[in-house]
């Protein structure tokens, strides 16, 4: 199960041309959701997280370059123009 939720998001491809070997698309999307709502995929971030960090495994230093972060053309306080505004 955890092998097809991995394929879906590494590939990129819909839900409906998973492969084969991976089942029923169907049941594969709705256990990724019900694991979603319930909390286990928190949970099982949050463990891992945990081990990482107490294994020392993790460097927590965050870099941003602002060559790559751009804010939309819209979200720059332009007037607005058009009806009711």
């Amino acid at each position: 199960m955890i092998d097809a939720i991995a394929y879906k998001f590494q590939t990129g491809t819909q839900w409906v041309h998973l492969l084969e070997k991976y089942g029923n698309w169907r049941g594969v999307y709705n256990r990724l959701r019900m694991w979603a709502v319930d909390g286990t995929w928190e949970r099982v971030f949050t463990a891992l997280v945990a081990q990482a960090d107490a294994d020392g495994d993790l460097n927590w230093a965050v870099s941003v370059d602002s060559t790559i972060v751009r804010a939309h053309q819209h979200a720059a306080g332009a007037a607005k123009r058009g009806p009711g505004r």
